[in-house]
């Protein structure tokens, strides 16, 4: 209970307008604040993957949806970096098995390499999160695609 406290006073913080939502910018802005950097359409898509009344900002309940995600691919990325700050290509394919991710081989290393953004085969925290919430999208997309055409 104590989380939801403190995740409820963070949101009160980042929710500036007190509008009882926040949008990607004020989002974005929250993550800097943690040394998070992410591009604003990163930013921008993990709004939409939990917007789920799709009104394009995030109240609380859709941001505790999107922190449970977050933590769990943090702990993924903490259980491998093995105090470096970065995983290696073999990290990235374990941590995103741990996450539920199974991507053949083209595809993993396409996605690293999209994501690398220093290009050095390294993935920092910010760079494997902005992966996950790609594929987690991709998963969303494609099973809704499917929901509907089937």
């Amino acid at each position: 209970m104590e989380d939801g406290v403190i995740l409820r006073e963070w949101f009160g913080r980042v929710d500036s307008e007190k509008t009882g939502s926040i949008t990607a910018t004020q989002l974005k802005s929250a993550f800097a604040i943690g040394n998070l950097d992410f591009p604003l359409s990163v930013v921008q898509q993990m709004i939409r993957m939990y917007d789920f009344d799709r009104n394009g900002t995030m109240s609380f309940e859709e941001f505790l949806a999107l922190n449970k995600f977050l933590i769990k691919v943090q702990q993924a990325f903490s259980d491998l970096e093995r105090n470096r700050g970065f995983l290696a290509t073999d990290d990235v394919y374990e941590a995103l098995n741990k996450i539920g991710f199974s991507l053949d081989t083209p595809a993993f290393y396409a996605a690293c390499e999209s994501f690398d953004q220093k290009k050095n085969g390294r993935l920092q925290l910010d760079d494997f999160i902005s992966l996950c919430i790609f594929l987690q999208s991709a998963r969303y997309s494609i099973s809704h695609v499917c929901r509907s055409a089937c």
